[in-house]
């Protein structure tokens, strides 16, 4: 990324002469809060437009993430410190692509719970026995797996989210989803063949 001289990133001149530093002794004003914002923005608007865009998989929906975040940060009163800014303004990021990923699998469950074909067929009782029985062995099996391992089965294959969402919502690694996927499959296996 190419550096900006600190020269551009001046406020402009007043009016009158007027000079736009405070006096020395005296708090920044507004006007310098808001040009710590813009100097982040400049700096590192592309480099959080990437990260949005990793956990949201939308480019367009990643720049709407990052564009809330600097406008609340632009309309709060909030007095953020110099070195906490960026890390504040990364983490705001990631839980408004949290909240993408939560309204967009709600918008799922909804949509296939609308257009689900079996609904419109009528089951024989038995099949729908066979059903209640397997579903109550799913869920049995899986509440007695680790939390952990729990919450990534859900969100890989109820929710079907791909492992870099289900890292970000869960605020972990990715490779940490992957062993957590395949040790819960492997527990859940398990425990389904023990109770057969």
């Amino acid at each position: 990324m190419d550096r900006i001289p600190p020269a551009a990133l001046s406020p402009p001149p007043e009016t009158g002469g007027q000079a736009s530093d405070p006096a020395p002794g005296q708090p920044a004003a507004a006007a310098g809060e808001s040009l710590d914002v813009a100097l982040i923005y400049r700096r590192h608007h592309a480099d959080l437009v990437r990260l949005a865009l990793l956990l949201v998989g939308d480019r367009g929906c990643a720049e709407d993430v990052v564009q809330d975040v600097f406008t609340r940060l632009c309309a709060s009163s909030r007095v953020l410190e110099q070195a906490g800014t960026l890390a504040y303004v990364r983490t705001a990021v990631v839980n408004g692509c949290r909240s993408v990923l939560r309204r967009r699998a709600l918008a799922r469950r909804i949509a296939v719970s609308r257009a689900a074909p079996w609904r419109d067929m009528q089951e024989s009782a038995e099949h729908t026995a066979i059903l209640a029985e397997d579903r109550r062995r799913v869920l049995t099996a899986l509440a007695a797996l680790p939390a952990r391992r729990r919450e990534v089965l859900v969100l890989r294959f109820y929710l079907g989210l791909p492992v870099a969402e289900v890292a970000a919502m869960l605020g972990i690694s990715q490779g940490t989803v992957k062993s957590a996927t395949a040790r819960g499959l492997e527990a859940l296996a398990r425990r389904l063949e023990e109770e057969r």
